[in-house]
């Protein structure tokens, strides 16, 4: 009697073995749905418009907290493994309380960002600026200052006192030298910061006037929008240029 039941038990493990086959890839394919699909969550705005909203909701959460983190898992990595498209450029500081992809709460492939002392400019960042607008039709730069500026705090003294800055900071103070101008003549309670968002609407303009950019601006397929973020709340200010 056992020899005759040993071939029903080891029908019964084979056939229980392939039905929990069978159902663990019935979950390997639903779970893995959704995770293919997060690789482009939603849509790549396409208009200055749309790019700058948004930026714009990304960063209402994070001054709220309640984070999406999009476009940051393994998938999204492949998606954009051969090609990107980002649909946004910030020119920020180098703060390390200023990432523009947290505050915006972005993620991989959504922005091109070149980041400076003060969002000092030359040619090699004028030209990486350009580049989004020019070889990807990226909609939107943002000229991204800052609360409580180290870089502008240091060149204002500098300039103020008439002492350079030691080494190659020097090349920052020379560079922000119009926004400590644009400061003096405006006067204020706090010449400093007065200063770092001098120098966002004075980099901002001067994008926007670039002779590459300006014709994409005329056009209406990009926009440049200078801004300045708190670092007491998160909260980013635009300070001029928001499309409509």
């Amino acid at each position: 009697m056992d020899r005759t039941g040993q071939p029903d038990r080891r029908s019964l493990l084979a056939g229980g073995l392939a039905i929990a086959t069978a159902a663990l890839a019935g979950c390997t394919s639903t779970s893995a749905a959704p995770v293919a699909a997060s690789a482009s969550p939603t849509a790549r705005p396409t208009t200055p418009a749309a790019a700058f909203t948004r930026l714009m909701e990304g960063n209402a959460r994070w001054v709220s907290g309640n984070l999406e983190h999009p476009d940051r898992d393994p998938n999204r990595r492949q998606f954009v493994a051969m090609k990107q498209k980002p649909f946004g450029s910030v020119l920020s500081c180098i703060d390390s309380r200023v990432p523009p992809e947290l505050l915006f709460d972005t993620g991989l492939g959504d922005l091109y960002v070149m980041r400076t002392g003060g969002e000092a400019v030359g040619p090699v960042v004028t030209g990486s600026v350009e580049y989004g607008p020019m070889t990807s039709g990226t909609p939107l730069i943002v000229v991204l200052g800052h609360q409580r500026c180290g870089a502008v705090e240091a060149s204002y003294k500098s300039l103020r006192d008439g002492e350079p800055l030691p080494g190659n900071l020097e090349a920052i103070a020379r560079a922000l030298r119009p926004a400590y101008e644009k400061a003096r003549r405006e006067g204020g309670a706090d010449p400093v910061d007065t200063m770092a968002r001098a120098q966002v609407t004075l980099t901002a303009a001067n994008l926007r006037s670039n002779q590459d950019l300006a014709p994409l601006v005329k056009k209406g397929s990009l926009a440049v929008v200078g801004a300045y973020y708190s670092l007491d709340t998160g909260k980013v200010e635009v300070l001029a240029g928001a499309p409509s």
